[in-house]
């Protein structure tokens, strides 16, 4: 059974840094694309980046392109989110996600899920 746990997640001011952590288990991810995405309050979930398991390759949503860095450990089975200077916009729960192969932007293609970690930028 798949699972992926998110920590690392607060409350943080404006212009701040976070690490986001996405510890997978339950098989091997070589073969995988790893995503997180966030979701606003009445919002719909958004992608924000993704990284290829086997090859590193990395993707971003342009709103956070250059501010944030998708990294993974994979020793650790470990996928890693580092946010810098953070905005009140980027306030949101932030979910890992995997599916087999490439990377998608779309949440509806991702199988599996973590259980989501609030960051919350204050102004």
């Amino acid at each position: 059974q798949v699972q992926l746990v998110e920590s690392g997640g607060g409350l943080v001011q404006a212009g701040g840094s976070l690490s986001l952590s996405c510890a997978a288990s339950g098989r091997t991810f070589s073969t995988y694309a790893m995503g997180w995405f966030r979701q606003a309050p009445g919002l719909e979930r958004e992608f924000v980046g993704a990284i290829l398991w086997g090859g590193s390759a990395t993707y971003y949503a342009d709103s956070v392109r250059g501010r944030f860095t998708i990294s993974r450990d994979i020793a650790k089975n470990t996928v890693y989110l580092q946010m810098n200077s953070l905005k009140p916009e980027d306030t949101a729960v932030y979910y890992c996600a995997a599916r087999r192969n490439l990377a998608r932007i779309t949440y509806q293609d991702y199988d599996y899920w973590g259980q989501g970690t609030q960051v919350t930028v204050s102004s």
